[in-house]
């Protein structure tokens, strides 16, 4: 009987691109899905590969190599755990379950503690890039049980992308969820980037009256400086691309109601739950809520009133002072994501390397991007890095832009133009480097309602007042 190196259920188009990579680079694999025409549509693309669909669960496992190493790609919650249970008859100790979803970290952790006893080997792995990464080259972020990972490691770092220096975009993240956190992150980050990116393509549309083709222009010449990255590249493509029925650039006849599958909110959760100013992220995900009250927005705007936008006249030194305040807003918003890595490092005890992180976003992923060496660099000058903006580099870049981020969020301001993320963004900055803070206003009033005490500035202790006479 022929045994296959690894097994994947779930063919789905992500499921079925991971396999046709596997397979690739020389790896026999076993595939299995509930649905019929998934196994049928995968046996026609693995015809004459080392790969097989079998129908039933049963036949799946026996066809693999033991220790048996399953990737599971199924949606996020209780599909997850169908899965699980099951495989969990059919399978013995040393046997490994890779979790390749969007699944939340903690339910990650949920499920390392159920498979406590059984000797199998569970891993929560993070895989980002999209159906073409999943085929070519994803990053894939792994943690879980570390016993699994000697057995994982050369065929997670094959399939993965490779960064400019060769360097797989896979790397042991850490034990219990910690890959499934570490992707979380990245998501949030992603939704920051691109509430941030469409920002600045709205102030463009408003403020200087660009068509979609001239700002393509823009987005190209911003992806050969600072800015380069996945997400600037695909919008000068999208901004670029045309209906084919009307002739219109399709992204002006798109509904401008952005849709959410969770993880940016399941970002800024955890961000509140481990004390994390991370508002830019949060700001992304609330302007993708704001977005979806299209009705009402339309009610509203012939009711709010509001400045009529006024046409900016120095095009050129406007778009550049655009490109500025999205380089330096960006510079916060993985700030912010790393700060929220490093508070979670703090409180579950799990070892990141921050550099390593970074270099695992280098390529493959959707928030890859050339700063990202420049993030590597700075955690391997100093691990202990307090905030990312800390950093010689990032604070030179920060100081360098302000003036213009400044102006650009002033013009938003003052012709109406909502612009959530570059705007809390900048917020979060002057927050940040502020020595003094109104917070003593706040604690003084919580004092008075609440009883809750206060420190004094002049001498140490704790201290109530009876402020009414």
């Amino acid at each position: 009987m022929d045994k296959h190196l690894i097994g994947v259920i779930g063919l789905g188009v992500m499921g079925q691109n991971l396999a046709l990579n596997l397979e690739r680079h020389g790896y026999s694999v076993a595939g299995f899905d509930l649905d019929e025409k998934k196994r049928l549509e995968f046996s026609r693309k693995v015809a004459g590969k080392k790969a097989a669909a079998y129908p039933t669960l049963e036949e799946f496992v026996v066809h693999l190599e033991v220790p048996r190493k399953i990737l599971i790609m199924v949606p996020a919650g209780q599909a997850i755990d169908a899965v699980i249970s099951s495989l969990r008859g059919q399978l013995a100790a040393g046997d490994i379950l890779i979790d390749g979803g969007n699944s939340h970290f903690l339910d990650t952790e949920r499920r390392l503690r159920e498979l406590e006893g059984t000797g199998i080997l569970f891993v929560g792995s993070g895989i980002s890039g999209g159906e073409e990464g999943a085929l070519w080259g994803p990053a894939i972020m792994p943690g879980g049980n570390p016993l699994a990972w000697p057995h994982l490691r050369e065929m997670l770092q094959a399939i993965a992308a490779k960064a400019d220096d060769g360097t797989p975009c896979c790397t042991w993240i850490g034990p219990g969820g910690a890959g499934h956190f570490i992707k979380m992150v990245h998501n949030g980050i992603e939704y920051a980037d691109m509430q941030m990116i469409s920002e600045a393509y709205f102030l463009m549309a408003r403020l200087l009256a660009l068509s979609a083709e001239e700002m393509s222009v823009v987005f190209e010449n911003w992806n050969a400086g600072p800015l380069k990255s996945y997400l600037i590249e695909i919008t000068a493509r999208v901004l670029r691309k045309r209906d084919e029925e009307t002739g219109k650039p399709l992204v002006e006849l798109i509904l401008d109601t952005a849709e959410q599958k969770g993880t940016g909110k399941w970002t800024s959760q955890a961000a509140l739950d481990l004390g994390v100013p991370a508002q830019t992220i949060a700001e992304a995900v609330l302007a993708r809520m704001l977005s979806a009250l299209k009705e009402e927005r339309v009610r509203a705007a012939d009711q709010l009133s509001g400045p009529r936008p006024v046409p900016a006249k120095d095009r050129d030194e406007f778009i550049e002072k655009i490109r500025q305040a999205l380089y330096a807003a960006k510079i916060c918003s993985y700030a912010q994501g790393f700060q929220i890595m490093r508070a979670a490092d703090r409180d579950y005890w799990w070892h990141f390397d921050f550099g390593a992180i970074a270099s695992v976003w280098r390529a493959g992923c959707i928030i890859r991007a050339q700063f990202l060496d420049r993030i590597r660099e700075a955690y391997q000058r100093a691990s202990d890095l307090a905030n990312l903006m800390l950093d010689a580099y990032f604070r030179e870049a920060l100081h360098s832009c302000q003036q213009a981020w400044r102006e650009v969020i002033v013009r938003a301001v003052e012709n109406g133009i909502p612009c959530p993320a570059l705007g809390s963004a900048l917020a979060y900055y002057d927050g940040y480097r502020s020595a003094v803070l109104p917070a003593n206003l706040i604690q003084a009033q919580r004092d008075y309602f609440g009883a809750h005490t206060y420190r004094r500035v002049d001498k140490p202790g704790v201290f109530h007042t009876v402020w009414t006479d």
